[in-house]
């Protein structure tokens, strides 16, 4: 049985769950509060875990020989002793602040045992030892995608895709001794992977000497969430992994465009996907006085935290959506300052498809803290610019299309030439701060068959192909400098050369109330199905109720 197969089966007892009246959006967390206790449970019995962290009678043996309301009962007071600490009767039970992190305000939905007793007889029956070949903390992880993909909830959104994490992790290259950091944790799959990365090169850590490993195990790797249900994931999947953290975890709650981002540490590396969007409640919820441009969009101001939370020579991988390489305004001074903050070497521009949000085109900005030649500069840090574009003619990825590896190794050639994943592990002791060496990449990559993309006038006629060599218009790697940027795109990174086969003339487009027309006869016609589908259902109080909402929306239509 592989992981995938283990993941199907979990996912499959979301039936249970709706049967109790849960939901899709509480079903993730419903099931890992019970599937924690079975997989520490597992990774004891393995000995991959050295101590049981859970107290004596919160342990999956307390709970799988039981059955009827005994075993609910037990159960509700099994999540209340972890999320206190303490028993019924008040005395103490455990002082494990991380186990009531995890399991803070705890408390399971479920309302018969035999829902309950179902659960824990699949879990049970599960090839848990299959599942350790691959590891649980992976298995996990694979849970947790699965929900983002499946419930099309907002999550989806922010979910990076494994692949994409490790490409970013291969490329960045952490080394023993670095201070890791996302400030937009989610579920911690940046730091779970910079964190397998190095284990791998250093046999789990065992080549290390006990302060070393010590160092990685509880300080190297810290991340901020904002959203204490996704904290409570990304603690469980970092402690399944052998990440503990400091007294609060791997994961710390809280906003980093706040107080809590404002006194975090500086750090060697920092990988992160933002939430996209606005904040809510405009740059009255930033509340950092320490950011230069104030602003309401999240990505610009996660961007300035994470340029200026660098240490000096420190590198950065983030992904940001395309408005934030050519918005206007705040958006061109984060820009400029970030270019002279900073060597911003490198932007992989990435396919459409990836996350859940449909249209949202996205970007990865690596750099570094300083210049090539000096760490400690502070202006004009940038000089070149690459840019890797694999979006263009590519597939919209998505369940009928899956986004891997293998689209992803050919930048990964072109981004440090010559330096084999194989080579890094010999480089570690020899080299602890490796970079890549940018004077060693030339233009021109054609994956994808990018040669055959036909060119139209217009396409020649664009900045970025002036002046250009006619076979390396149609590369996916190419270089422009910073004088460019700055001369034929006011410093706006929307850099792109190639043209979709595929892509709309938006000069040909309909009028903007013909398009708004078709798509609001698109949604009235959904509406229309989904109100029957209630009614076949049984839910026509709820349609009814759903119709008067609308109609006080919408108000009545002149005549």
């Amino acid at each position: 049985m592989t992981n995938n197969d283990i993941v199907q089966k979990l996912w499959n007892l979301c039936d249970v769950l709706r049967d109790d009246g849960i939901n899709y959006s509480d079903y993730v967390t419903e099931l890992v509060l019970l599937l924690f206790i079975k997989m520490v449970h597992e990774n004891t019995e393995a000995g991959t875990l050295k101590n049981h962290p859970l107290p004596q009678g919160c342990r999956w043996t307390d709970l799988n020989e039981k059955s009827g309301i005994n075993l609910l009962n037990d159960y509700k007071r099994i999540l209340l002793s972890l999320s206190t600490g303490k028993d019924n009767d008040g005395n103490p039970v455990h002082e494990d602040p991380l186990i009531s992190a995890i399991y803070a305000d705890a408390q399971t939905r479920l309302r018969e045992p035999r829902h309950l007793e179902q659960m824990i007889k699949t879990l049970d029956q599960i090839d848990w030892f299959s599942a350790q070949k691959d590891g649980l903390g992976d298995l996990y992880e694979g849970l947790l995608e699965k929900n983002a993909n499946e419930t099309k909830s907002g999550a989806g959104q922010y979910f990076t895709p494994r692949a994409l994490i490790d490409s970013m992790v291969r490329c960045i290259r952490p080394q023993i001794g670095e201070t890791i950091q996302d400030p937009s944790a989610g579920t911690a799959g940046f730091l779970v992977a910079a964190d397998q990365y190095m284990r791998a090169q250093t046999d789990d850590y065992l080549d290390l000497s006990a302060k070393d490993a010590r160092f990685q195990k509880n300080k190297a790797f810290i991340g901020v969430e904002l959203v204490p249900s996704t904290r409570r994931l990304a603690l469980m999947n970092c402690l399944l992994h052998g990440m503990e953290g400091d007294k609060e975890g791997v994961v710390h709650l809280g906003n980093a465009l706040g107080m809590v981002g404002q006194s975090l540490d500086k750090a060697d590396i920092i990988l992160a996907n933002p939430p996209f969007g606005t904040a809510k409640g405009g740059e009255a919820s930033i509340t950092r006085d320490d950011l230069t441009y104030k602003t309401s969009n999240k990505q610009l101001a996660f961007l300035q935290h994470i340029y200026r939370n660098l240490k000096p020579g420190g590198r950065a991988a983030v992904v940001l959506p395309d408005n934030v390489l050519f918005e206007a305004g705040v958006g061109t001074e984060v820009r400029r300052d970030l270019m002279n903050k900073c060597n911003l070497h490198t932007i992989l521009r990435l396919p459409t498809g990836i996350f859940y949000a449909q249209g949202v085109k996205t970007n990865v900005l690596f750099f570094t803290k300083g210049s090539a030649k000096d760490k400690l500069q502070e202006e004009n840090c940038t000089e070149n610019v690459w840019v890797y574009d694999l979006r263009t003619n590519m597939p919209s990825f998505g369940k009928r299309t899956p986004f891997g590896e293998q689209h992803l190794k050919p930048f990964e050639a072109v981004y440090a030439p010559g330096v084999e994943d194989a080579a890094v592990g010999a480089c570690l002791q020899a080299n602890p701060h490796p970079s890549f060496h940018p004077e060693n990449r030339t233009e021109g990559e054609y994956s994808f068959n990018a040669e055959e993309i036909d060119l139209s006038a217009d396409a020649k006629k664009a900045e970025e192909n002036q002046d250009a060599d006619e076979q390396l218009i149609k590369s996916r790697w190419r270089c422009f400098t910073r004088e460019w940027i700055a001369d034929h795109k006011s410093d706006s990174l929307d850099i792109a050369w190639l043209k979709d086969s595929d892509s709309v003339d938006a000069a040909n487009l309909p009028e903007p109330s013909v398009l708004a027309g078709e798509a609001m006869g698109e949604l009235v016609q959904a509406l229309g199905e989904l109100d029957g589908l209630m009614r076949e259902l049984g839910a026509g109080e709820e349609a009814d109720g759903a119709r008067f909402l609308l109609s006080e929306v919408m108000g009545e239509v002149s005549q």
